[in-house]
């Protein structure tokens, strides 16, 4: 990346952040036919439907600021999703499996919280109006995500304890 502005840096974020929640679209299905728990099961697939909203939104600031993404995979939600994989196919399924599936939807959360922010307080300086909106938008429903899987962790963990 050669970003020498911090419109350049928006773009890169941006683009990058594209393609974690097109990763996340493929996981998240997967993730759900893993889960025993119905209230986890659920999670996923709601949280689905939410990025596939998120994605909507991303293109909406393509279309109103007339950037165009750059063609980039996010090498960081790639090792997030690969963990996630690596979990199912290692944890039988059951608690323990839906506590290390959570544990890994929250990492997945926190990494695009992080980015969100980011991209937030980029749109803010650029005086990107629009795209701010939607992404606090976006910010407000990773929060929202992660804090419905803290919940619901509390219940899984002890199920998973034995």
């Amino acid at each position: 990346m050669a970003a020498k502005t911090v419109e350049d840096l928006f773009l890169h974020e941006l683009s990058d952040i594209y393609s974690a929640e097109k990763q996340l679209t493929k996981a998240l299905p997967k993730m759900a036919r893993a889960a025993t728990t119905p209230e986890l099961r659920t999670a996923f697939e709601t949280h689905l439907q939410e990025t596939q909203g998120q994605i909507d939104r991303i293109d909406q600031i393509v279309e109103k600021t007339g950037l165009r993404l750059k063609r980039v995979k996010c090498m960081a939600m790639e090792g997030l999703v690969e963990e996630g994989k690596e979990v199912m196919e290692e944890i039988e399924k059951g608690p323990v499996l839906d506590a290390a599936l959570i544990g890994a939807a929250q990492k997945v959360e926190h990494y695009e919280i992080a980015s969100y922010g980011t991209l937030a307080a980029f749109a803010k300086q650029l005086g990107q109006q629009d795209a701010l909106k939607l992404l606090l938008e976006t910010l407000q429903e990773e929060k929202s995500t992660d804090e419905k899987l803290t919940a619901l962790a509390s219940k899984v963990n002890q199920s998973a304890k034995g």
